[in-house]
């Protein structure tokens, strides 16, 4: 029987230099969909995935995260005191009780795969999920992560989050050529780092969704440097599926890029279309914005 995924790596150590200058003093990860900051987004989801710990690799510049989870009773004393009862649980519940945080520093930019080999002494020998913050997955039923580790109890075997993009867009994602196991669940047979279209071996797409063996940080630690110079998470997981089966997952729900401008503004929107306190009236807004007249006017 495979062992539980109880631990969640954040790689957030990145500059976020396509948010200019929204993320000059601010992490991209702390940027807020609605009310939420992404960073929280995909806590949540490890966490209703069955994770305890979450374990996130920063770097000098991402204090705001670590402040972010951390308890503020300064704030809560003053909440309590003023009968804002809706608003303390909100706060409480940022961090779910019985949930702990480990902070790794990431001294060098050397890419994902380093980022998530300076997790390897809080991981230990366990498997483990990887979630990039940036990428936002709203599921349908259960959240993407959940739906992975279905997956990877089901078989025992790292689970890499997937979907269809288009031919033109396969030089912006790692792509991997696949043997169908069953409904949404294939054998990754070969794993390409961003090829060019008319070189891809398909138009299925890695997102930033992983559950791996830690039998992958022993690779990370070995693998050469692939692109630019870093150490590349897709050359490891090449590597780990010659050894052992490693399966591609394609996700039943809706990804937003927000580590992209316009992908962060529709995550917005539709965030904020779904909103339990201001959805419908949002709604109202959008519906007397969205007239012909605005968008024909020079």
């Amino acid at each position: 029987m495979a062992k539980p995924v109880r631990k969640a790596v954040f790689p957030v150590a990145g500059m976020g230099t396509r948010f200019l200058p929204a993320t000059k003093a601010n992490p991209k990860e702390m940027l807020p969909v609605v009310d939420k900051p992404l960073i929280q987004y995909a806590a949540e989801e490890a966490v209703k995935a069955g994770c305890e710990q979450l374990i996130f690799v920063t770097s000098s510049t991402k204090r705001a995260i670590e402040d972010h989870f951390d308890k503020n009773y300064e704030l809560e004393a003053k909440l309590e005191q003023s009968g804002k009862d809706r608003l303390l649980g909100v706060l409480r519940d940022v961090l779910p009780e019985g949930i702990s945080c480990v902070y790794v520093r990431q001294a060098e930019a050397l890419g994902l795969g380093h980022a998530v080999l300076c997790a390897r002494d809080v991981v230990g020998d366990e498997p483990f999920a990887v979630i990039l913050a940036d990428d936002l997955i709203d599921g349908v039923e259960d959240h993407c992560l959940t739906q992975m580790v279905q997956t990877y109890n089901e078989y025992g075997s790292s689970v890499i989050g997937v979907e269809t993009v288009e031919q033109g867009e396969t030089d912006k994602y790692g792509i991997v050529a696949t043997s169908k196991i069953a409904e949404r669940v294939s054998r990754i047979d070969q794993i390409v780092e961003k090829p060019k279209p008319s070189e891809a071996p398909s138009t299925l797409a890695v997102v930033g969704r992983y559950i791996l063996t830690p039998r992958i940080f022993e690779l990370l630690a070995t693998v050469e440097r692939g692109a630019g110079g870093e150490i590349q998470l897709t050359d490891a997981i090449a590597k780990l599926r010659e050894i052992e089966r490693v399966l591609a997952y394609e996700f039943n729900g809706k990804r937003y890029d927000c580590g992209d401008k316009l992908g962060y503004l529709m995550a917005t929107v539709e965030y904020g279309l779904k909103h339990e306190g201001l959805g419908a009236e949002f709604r109202d807004y959008l519906q007397t914005f969205c007239v012909p007249e605005r968008f024909n006017a020079k």
